[in-house]
């Protein structure tokens, strides 16, 4: 019986390890470089800033990021409207070393994290990531207030009356 307990347990984190690994949302042979370019390009056009996302597929609070932005009715809203998101690999296969190193070396504060740049591609803030967490997962008013704290418009009076 108690083998029995053991292989079920092993079962189970075998299952949340593959689950985790499974959600492939960085593609390591992305040019970062370039999908960067591209995005100041269209928020240029769009009046908008980029965020971008830097972590791995190996990074378990990287990828539950990814999907909180993505399902996340309001947030998702929010975020569409106000910024092009950019997910930067950061692993073994590919570090993105030069691109790290224009942004100011983000990966000091750990994975996930957030860089906002305006539609000049200038570095306006670097997110620790583990500020807009809660217990397991994000913080509704954490991440909500951070993408209204960023967006292109947040220093318009009009915002404040």
């Amino acid at each position: 019986m108690k083998i029995l307990k053991i292989a079920v347990f092993l079962l189970c984190v075998w299952g949340v390890v593959n689950t985790v690994s499974a959600q492939k949302v960085y593609n390591p042979k992305a040019n970062a470089k370039h999908d960067i370019e591209n995005a100041i390009k269209k928020a240029q056009k769009e009046g908008k800033h980029v965020l971008l996302q830097v972590g791995g597929n190996w990074c378990p609070w990287c990828v539950k990021m990814h999907k909180y932005l993505d399902t996340n009715k309001e947030i998702n809203q929010l975020l569409n409207a106000n910024y092009i998101f950019v997910l930067v690999n950061y692993s073994k296969e590919n570090k993105n070393t030069e691109v790290l190193k224009q942004l100011g070396y983000p990966q000091r504060f750990g994975f996930p994290v957030l860089v906002v740049l305006n539609a000049k591609g200038e570095r306006l803030h670097t997110q620790n990531s583990w500020y807009l967490e809660k217990e397991k997962g994000y913080d509704f008013k954490k991440v909500k207030s951070f993408l209204l704290n960023w967006r292109p418009d947040a220093l318009n009076p009009k915002n404040y009356k």
